[in-house]
Parts: C-alpha cells; sequence; structure tokens
C-alpha cells in the first residue's frame, strides 16, 4: 500500500520532534518562553495594578519571545544537516522535497504547541481575579499558534540557506526581529498612508494584534496560512536546488 505524502511527513516529523524532545535545548527553550512571558506579564506589565480582565497583555510577549524561541527551534533543522553532511543521504531516500519540508515544519510546530501549553498556567492562575471571556482567549491562542506557524516556517528557510547552527539562528533572529517590530516605524513616525500600510502589511506583529484582542480577523487568518505556505514553498525550491548541485 503506498504512503500518502501526509502520512510520509508526518513520519518524518515524529522522528524530528522526538530526537528534538531528547535534547537539553529543548527544556532550556521551554524553561526560557514560560519564565519570560510570565516575567512579562506579572512584573514588567504589573499585571495586578492594571485591574482588567483581559489577557492581551501577556499574549502582547509572545512576539518579542519568538524572536529568540522560534530560532532556537529550526536553526538545526537544515544548517546542521549541511555542516555533518548529511543533506544529500537525505536527499536520496524516497521522500520529495515537500515531504522533507513539511516533515521538519510540522516537527517545530509541535514544539510550538508544547509551549503554548505550558504557557496556560499563566491564564489559568488570573482567571480568578475576574469574568474573561473564554472566545477571546481560544483566539488569543490561536493566533499565537498562526504566528508561530508562520515564524518557524520563515525559520526553516533561513537555515536552509544557511551553513552553520550559529549563521542559521542569527540570520533567523535578525528576520524575525525586523519582521515581528518594524511595525512600531508605524506607531511611532508620522509616516504617509501608503508607507505605513507596506510596513503594517509585512509586520508578523501587527496582523497578531488584533487575535491579541481575541479578535479572529479573516485578513490576519489568510496572511498566516499565506505566508506559512509561501515560506515552505520557498524552502522546497532550495532544496530542490542543493539537490542537483
Amino acid at each position: 500500500m503506498k504512503t500518502s505524502a501526509l502520512s510520509k511527513a508526518l513520519i518524518l516529523a515524529k522522528k524530528e520532534f522526538y530526537t528534538f524532545s531528547y535534547a537539553p535545548a529543548f527544556y532550556g527553550i521551554c524553561l526560557f518562553f514560560t519564565l519570560f512571558c510570565s516575567i512579562w506579564l506579572y512584573f514588567l506589565q504589573r499585571y495586578f495594578v492594571m485591574n482588567m480582565a483581559s489577557l492581551r497583555p501577556y499574549f502582547s510577549a509572545f512576539p518579542v519571545a519568538y524572536i529568540l524561541v522560534i530560532p532556537m527551534i529550526t536553526m538545526k533543522s537544515w544548517a546542521e544537516e549541511r555542516r555533518l553532511g548529511s543533506m544529500e543521504l537525505l536527499l536520496t531516500m524516497p521522500y520529495s522535497e515537500w515531504d522533507l519540508v513539511l516533515g521538519k515544519f510540522l516537527s517545530a510546530l509541535g514544539v510550538v504547541a508544547v509551549l503554548l501549553i505550558l504557557s496556560l498556567p499563566v491564564p489559568l492562575s488570573v482567571m480568578p481575579l475576574g469574568r474573561f471571556d473564554a472566545g477571546s482567549v481560544a483566539g488569543e491562542y490561536l493566533g499565537a499558534l498562526l504566528l508561530g506557524a508562520a515564524a518557524s516556517a520563515l525559520g526553516l528557510l533561513l537555515s536552509s540557506l544557511s551553513k552553520n547552527q550559529a549563521g542559521a539562528f542569527l540570520g533567523s533572529a535578525a528576520v524575525l526581529l525586523f519582521t515581528m517590530l518594524i511595525n512600531q516605524l508605524a506607531m511611532s513616525f508620522q509616516l504617509p498612508r501608503a508607507a505605513a500600510g507596506v510596513i503594517n502589511f509585512i509586520s508578523l506583529s501587527f496582523h497578531f494584534d488584533s487575535f491579541a484582542k481575541g479578535i479572529i480577523d479573516t485578513r490576519d487568518l489568510a496572511f498566516f496560512v499565506t505566508s506559512t505556505v509561501l515560506f515552505l514553498f520557498l524552502n522546497t525550491r532550495v532544496i530542490l536546488f542543493r539537490k542537483w548541485t
């Protein structure tokens, strides 16, 4: 019986995820993400003196945390394969470029999902303090997952273009810093409407803002899905190029 493309990708994703989950870096990433978001809410945002039943201040930490967390997750994916010389062996296996890229992407997305699950105790700890809208919280977590998916796809693309883990990490962190925070330019300076529109469009955190408010905007939903697919497609082109060079 022929194995479907999705089944092949899931097999690869499972292998990648379990390999990564046994690495010390996995636990360091989980600890860093949980502590960073908690400190952001409780101390930097001083949530307990805000007198508001909203988790928007908490989710505003996620784009900033992703700038470091996502590169930590994706930097080994392709750059390490190239460094070890196992890329050639991987490309000779009975998998298409899409199988390989999807496998690594689903593995990275699985790690992001684990981070989001580990972040749940923080919202649960403040729930007794007010009336929170469960639908809004669900929308905020959906946005965090979509943001993590787009950022992971971008990190994997940059890892495929890098020769080593250090280059992949620095490149991904720099690009994510740019795409996450560039919308602050439009907010801080009196830019022409057209320029501000372009800047906001390419900013990942700008499209996350509506989700952080608990609002599911189909335009932002479409942006995250489209950008994720685009980054994955470009990743397959890079892998195909490596295959024939």
